[in-house]
């Protein structure tokens, strides 16, 4: 095979990785729509946090950001991915804080205020003050202890899973969608060799692993009672 169509199959490869993480994240971003159903049945937010949400949309803006071809180059399906993550997120805590009591809501604008004045600040330092490749570095960074941060949902989940010997607050296709979301952008970092992309998502995808282990050992004995979002189990 010549060196053309080795390259055109390992882009064809690479792409496909990154597609696929995608749609996948598509069905992370809207499992939390049966929660925000129940938030407009309601009028109320009840006993749900907002911080859940918060923590996504940081993550989703930093994440974008270090997509753009302006810090890195080649791997804009980052920069789509969570681009739609944003959007989503924005959504959910303007539902949020539009059914909060008066204090609750009052908190959520302001952490949200906080959320874009940070990104902006993120935004601003790497241009002002970077210079490629070190502007890739310094957002590359800030996105893997973003990612980081956000595993402590699933410990959170394996804990009580662990501790409940209970899979309830556990979907197993939400947890399903996790590992092979994580899977697959694990594989694009490898082929685009970037170690931001590949090295949180190779840590959730073991994260993945150890749910879907989980859910096996203890889904017989369990009852479930309800089948809330993932996101929802930080309330």
């Amino acid at each position: 095979m010549s060196e053309g169509g080795l390259f055109s199959t390992y882009s064809i490869c690479s792409d496909a990785a990154g597609v696929a993480g995608n749609l996948l994240a598509f069905v992370l971003f809207v499992s939390p729509i049966p929660t925000f159903r129940r938030i407009i049945r309601a009028r109320s937010t009840e006993e749900f946090s907002g911080l859940p949400y918060i923590y996504a949309l940081l993550n989703c803006l930093i994440c974008l950001w270090y997509g753009m071809p302006i810090v890195s180059s080649g791997i804009i399906l980052i920069a789509t991915v969570n681009s739609v993550g944003a959007i989503f997120q924005s959504i959910y805590i303007i539902i949020f804080i539009i059914y909060a009591d008066k204090g609750r809501k009052l908190k959520m604008l302001g952490l949200l205020v906080a959320v874009f004045s940070l990104f902006a600040v993120v935004v601003v330092v790497s241009i002002r003050i970077f210079e490629p490749p070190n502007r890739q570095l310094f957002v590359g960074y800030l996105s893997v202890f973003s990612l980081i941060s956000m595993f402590a949902s699933p410990l959170f989940i394996i804990n009580m899973v662990i501790r409940t010997k209970s899979v309830e607050y556990m979907p197993f296709y939400l947890s399903l969608a996790t590992f092979l979301m994580s899977l697959s952008f694990f594989i694009y970092g490898l082929f685009k060799e970037d170690l931001f992309i590949s090295v949180p998502n190779g840590v959730g995808a073991i994260l993945g692993i150890i749910q879907l282990a989980l859910y096996v050992c203890y889904s017989k004995s369990s009852v479930e009672v309800s089948r809330r979002p993932l996101l929802e189990s930080n309330a």
